[in-house]
């Protein structure tokens, strides 16, 4: 039984390589562009004749290819970024050369959303959750903005404005006119005054005797 089966593997193999041995070689050259625009190159592009042993050629950096194959034979483009493309080639060619131009497609693949956690546990993530300092919104901002405190701090560093500047002035206008017919006091006949100047005298010579 043994035997039969190599007697028919050779029968089919003969048979094969008679078939194969019927189609005439020729010289393949091509190039190889981007169906979209033409004028650009895809480089490096393996092709695979699918009819004879999957034997593989490579296009230059220029997308160029030059090889020997037999007529009918079924090539496969491959190339990273590009949709595969299958070329069945003519039989019945009258010169022993052909010239192809293989459009190539770009491969588009939308990949799934991926989301990268830069804990390494979920216990990790739950303490880093308990703990986390939720930003203020926009209102929370505003409210600590215009509170008691950091107005009262705020005036203390920034200048008045011009409203602030014309209510100053309006009561300092005010005040004159109202006291402008009374008797502005004279700290040279306040008696408190002299009294309190004496003292500092007599304070400094007792400090600078000492």
């Amino acid at each position: 039984m043994r035997y039969l089966y190599t007697f028919l593997l050779m029968i089919f193999s003969a048979a094969a390589f008679a078939q194969q041995a019927d189609r005439p070689l020729i010289q393949l050259t091509g190039v190889v562009v981007n169906a979209d625009s033409t004028d650009v190159i895809v480089p490096y592009v393996t092709v695979t004749n699918l009819s004879n042993n999957n034997q593989a050629n490579v296009a230059n950096y220029k997308g160029y290819f030059s090889f020997v194959v037999h007529e009918g034979d079924s090539l496969r483009f491959t190339c990273v970024g590009y949709t595969p493309q299958v070329v069945v080639l003519p039989k019945e060619i009258p010169t022993k050369s052909h010239t192809l131009k293989v459009l190539m497609k770009s491969q588009i693949i939308n990949l799934p959303t991926f989301h990268v956690f830069p804990w390494a546990t979920t216990e990790e993530f739950r303490k880093d959750f308990l703990t986390m300092k939720v930003a203020d919104d926009d209102l929370e901002i505003a409210r600590k903005n215009l509170s008691k405190g950091s107005l009262a701090e705020l005036s203390k560093v920034l200048a008045r404005d011009a409203h602030e500047i014309q209510s100053a002035y309006a009561q300092n206008q005010h005040r004159n006119i109202m006291n402008q017919q009374s008797l502005m006091p004279n700290p040279l006949l306040n008696p408190i005054a002299w009294g309190t100047l004496i003292n500092n005298i007599i304070q400094g010579d007792k400090s600078r005797g000492k």
